[in-house]
């Protein structure tokens, strides 16, 4: 796997002990770690010392020249964690789960019943949107996902002015609206 450009600069930066970097990795993956070792009989005080020892290992090995990532940082950062937090827990005696099974410290198959969810409203939503025809499709990207101005979007398509395109714009909204929630059955 090739590492991504965006965490090597964050290796590179976590070797230089770039104060920025160091609070950018804090912000982006200590709520997982936290998630991590509340779920797995820890404490808030547990969760900021596993994830301090995990960014200390994680420190010495980018500042050690030749640690090569083979992952996403994400996934690296979530095994150093989880193995600190069974060594700890061993140590206590909490909890001794086999290190090999993730199935006993991990609940994935909410997070994955959520995300099927997830892509299934996107789906339904991309069909809606094929539904609802043109110019309204276009137009809703272009507001939207172009982030397009209204008065950029009257001169696009035609419009007298930009009050017109709004209007238009609502209208079109609604359509898919009512197009979308006709099809829609969320999952109980």
């Amino acid at each position: 796997m090739k590492i991504a450009l965006n965490e090597k600069a964050q290796l590179e930066g976590l070797a230089r002990n770039d104060q920025e970097i160091v609070e950018s990795l804090y912000v982006a993956h200590y709520s997982m770690v936290q998630s991590l070792i509340i779920n797995n009989n820890g404490s808030y005080d547990d969760a900021r010392d596993i994830f301090q020892e995990t960014m200390i290992v994680l420190y010495e090995k980018s500042k050690s020249g030749n640690f090569e990532l083979n992952c996403q940082l994400k996934t690296y950062i979530y095994s150093v964690a989880r193995r600190l937090w069974l060594k700890k827990l061993a140590r206590n005696q909490r909890y001794v789960p086999e290190v090999g099974n993730i199935a006993e410290t991990v609940p994935v198959e909410e997070e994955v019943e959520q995300h099927q969810q997830l892509s299934n409203d996107f789906d339904m939503m991309e069909q809606a949107m094929s539904g609802i025809g043109e110019p309204c499709k276009s137009l809703l990207e272009a507001y939207y996902l172009q982030k397009k101005s209204m008065t950029d979007i009257a001169a696009r398509f035609g419009y007298t002015n930009a009050d017109n395109a709004k209007n238009q714009k609502y209208k079109c909204l609604t359509r898919l609206r009512k197009l979308f929630f006709s099809r829609y059955k969320p999952k109980q």
